[in-house]
């Protein structure tokens, strides 16, 4: 069965994004301790519980999807913030940007007796599968709790960012991303993945947090869930992060 290679936070960038550009996946354990996970709990816990589930196939009858996660939580914004993150989300989108920006938050908590997401590629929103010339995203997924195939781990099949646009995995190609909490699963928006099937009688919670070039409309429009009541008192760099910044010169 495939795998996802597993790194540590001191592992250097140009392996991380050797396995990225090899797999278009990695893991790296044990990022964040436990006394900012019981924080960014406490900030989400009272919207997870007041989110409706999905309504498709899709979205999941059982998943819990809370967004606008920079304006509720800041434990979230230190997460988007995270300097090994942002190190590689620089060097591994800014070839083709001058800047890149904060695309996309949610934390998605997966239910007990919730069933696999279709596999698919994020790129999708932009217009599809085309042959990958430049990658339009890098994205985030924090484990909030401990990710198990068992409980719904996010699948992926590593490497199936250079496949044809209609090839399907096999089985034994589709790999679980299982980590500890406080670990981050770090994969490219050309890659096969989804949502797994929770067979536990537990929820498993993890942050997602997407990056893009500054020139792409964003999929969650920060203007709108962190206005600049909300921004004015966010750090600049964290401000230019979500969008207000321009994309280029003379750009926004």
């Amino acid at each position: 069965m495939a795998e996802v290679k597993h790194i540590s936070i001191d592992t250097s960038d140009e392996e991380a994004l050797r396995i990225i550009e090899e797999d278009a996946a990695v893991i790296v354990d044990d990022v964040i301790p436990g006394t900012e996970i019981d924080k960014i709990l406490e900030e989400l816990d009272p919207f997870i519980k007041g989110n409706l589930k999905g309504a498709d196939d899709f979205t999941g009858f059982k998943t819990t999807r809370v967004g606008a996660l920079i304006a509720r939580s800041h434990g979230c914004r230190d997460l988007a913030m995270h300097e090994k993150i942002n190190s590689l989300a620089s060097e591994f989108l800014k070839p083709h940007c001058d800047n890149y920006q904060l695309h996309f938050t949610s934390a998605i908590q997966i239910g007990p007796g919730e069933s696999s997401q279709i596999l698919h590629r994020d790129r999708g929103v932009w217009g599809g599968f085309i042959p990958r010339r430049i990658e339009t995203q890098l994205s985030t997924v924090w484990a909030i709790n401990d990710f198990t195939q068992e409980n719904g781990a996010t699948q992926v099949v590593p490497g199936s960012h250079k496949w044809d646009k209609n090839r399907q995995p096999l089985q034994d190609e589709i790999a679980y991303a299982e980590m500890k909490a406080g670990s981050v699963f770090i994969y490219t928006g050309s890659v096969l993945h989804g949502g797994g099937t929770n067979n536990t009688n537990s929820s498993r919670l993890g942050v997602f947090l997407h990056y893009a070039p500054g020139w792409l409309r964003q999929e969650e429009n920060q203007y709108l869930s962190c206005p600049p009541e909300v921004a004015k008192d966010f750090s600049p760099e964290l401000r230019s992060l979500i969008g207000y910044s321009k994309g280029g010169y003379v750009l926004g």
